[in-house]
């Protein structure tokens, strides 16, 4: 009896990843690999997608109406579906949006400070600017108001524990109308701070704008006291009587 050799004629097919040969029955995956065609086994197919391969059954959705499928590469087509999908600029002319209800044009002062560089800070503006007091006495009582809201009345009042009680003097400022001087002194040191009353809500107006240990330093007008000062370092204008 002759032996007879059965072949199924079909070559043998490696995985491009593992290496290892497929079995009979076994159907291996196509993948594109910088332009190279590679055959994935089913195990590795994860890793092939790891290392950027790309499936060559993969499709592109086309239109219900061609009826035939177009020819050109894989990548090409995907291109160009991102492409289709990308929005188109404006055209010349075209006006893009209508400003929100809760956008304001920028006025022209505005635009102007921001393009010549002055320091324009949007959360800056408007300014609320406070109305300030005619006669020097209301300016003072107003002045001695803020100040007392503040953090500087703590100082006063601990110096105060130390030297006793200091000698104050509120004055406004002559070339200024809404600022008023405040001076509180000690034989030993003393505080000049300056209220700004059309600054805002007055309190940020209030500012330490020296400070020294010498008495002669002072002006004279400002060791002539008109205001006092209590425990809590609250001053008020000394009553007239």
């Amino acid at each position: 009896m002759t032996r007879k050799d059965i072949r199924t004629g079909k070559i043998p097919v490696s995985c491009d990843v593992c290496g290892r040969t497929l079995l009979p029955g076994e159907e291996a995956d196509v993948y594109l690999a910088g332009g190279t065609r590679r055959n994935v086994c089913e195990l590795c197919g994860v890793r092939a997608a790891h290392q950027g391969w790309i499936r060559e059954s993969a499709t592109v959705e086309l239109p219900e109406t061609r009826s035939a499928p177009e020819r050109r590469p894989l990548f090409e087509r995907l291109r160009a579906r991102r492409e289709r999908r990308e929005p188109e600029p404006a055209e010349a002319g075209e006006v893009a949006a209508e400003p929100g209800a809760d956008e304001v044009p920028a006025s022209r002062e505005t635009v102007e400070r921001a393009a010549d560089g002055t320091g324009f800070d949007p959360a800056a503006e408007p300014r609320h600017v406070h109305a300030v007091p005619a006669s020097g006495e209301m300016k003072a009582a107003e002045a001695l108001q803020h100040f007392n809201a503040t953090e500087h009345r703590k100082t006063v009042a601990g110096v105060a524990r130390s030297l006793g009680v200091p000698t104050v003097s509120v004055a406004s400022s002559p070339d200024r109308p809404s600022v008023v001087k405040i001076v509180v002194a000690w034989e030993l040191c003393w505080y000049r701070y300056e209220v700004d009353l059309a600054d805002g809500d007055g309190v940020s107006g209030v500012r330490l704008i020296g400070q020294g240990y010498e008495l002669d330093e002072l002006e004279s007008n400002e060791q002539t006291p008109n205001a006092t000062s209590d425990e809590s370092g609250a001053l008020a204008l000394a009553s007239a009587g």
